[in-house]
């Protein structure tokens, strides 16, 4: 008895409960032609084998597998450098850790709406201090998330880094 009979066997034991439901697969099994039956051992044959080969590929431009072969090296400058392959879990995980920062930063200046007093010039603006007690209750990552938004030109402060206490009176002017 192969294992696939055995496995067949112990699933038919644990699946069915009754009888009849056992007789309405069988039915079911009846309409299923004898070649598709065959093809999905192929099929995962065929397809094992892809990957296989997917993943060897993959191997000799990856630069940390033990394989020694010669790799595909960027040089500095050129197309490609300092950057994940097209379409890999590391572009698809870069994107969506982009597009998660983004949020962060479109709350942060939601919340400086929020409690920020209009100035005369219409630039919404609010101190450190207040803005930090408001806004750590909901993230620890205020001073990460300020610096994102200034480099993309969305507020502006005065100084590198802002911090805890000794800069509570810093205004922070909202750009959009």
């Amino acid at each position: 008895m192969s294992l696939l009979d055995h496995l067949s066997e112990h699933h038919l034991l644990v699946k069915y409960t009754t009888k009849n439901e056992m007789e309405e697969e069988t039915r079911d099994e009846g309409n299923i032609r004898k070649e598709d039956q065959c093809n999905t051992v192929k099929g995962l044959k065929k397809n094992w084998q892809k990957w296989a080969n997917n993943h060897s590929e993959y191997q000799k431009h990856n630069p940390f597998s033990n394989n020694r072969t010669v790799t595909v090296q960027f040089q500095k400058g050129e197309e490609g450098y300092g950057r994940p392959r097209e379409g890999s879990r590391t572009q698809q995980r870069g994107h969506s850790a982009h597009a998660h920062l983004e949020k962060e930063v479109d709350e942060l200046c939601m919340i400086i709406k929020s409690i920020g007093e209009a100035g005369g010039d219409g630039q919404t603006r609010v101190a450190f201090g207040p803005l930090f007690e408001r806004y750590v209750p909901i993230s620890n990552k205020l001073v990460g998330v300020l610096l994102r938004a200034r480099k993309h030109g969305r507020i502006s402060f005065e100084g590198e880094m802002l911090w805890q206490r000794r800069d509570d009176d810093v205004i922070i002017t909202l750009l959009e």
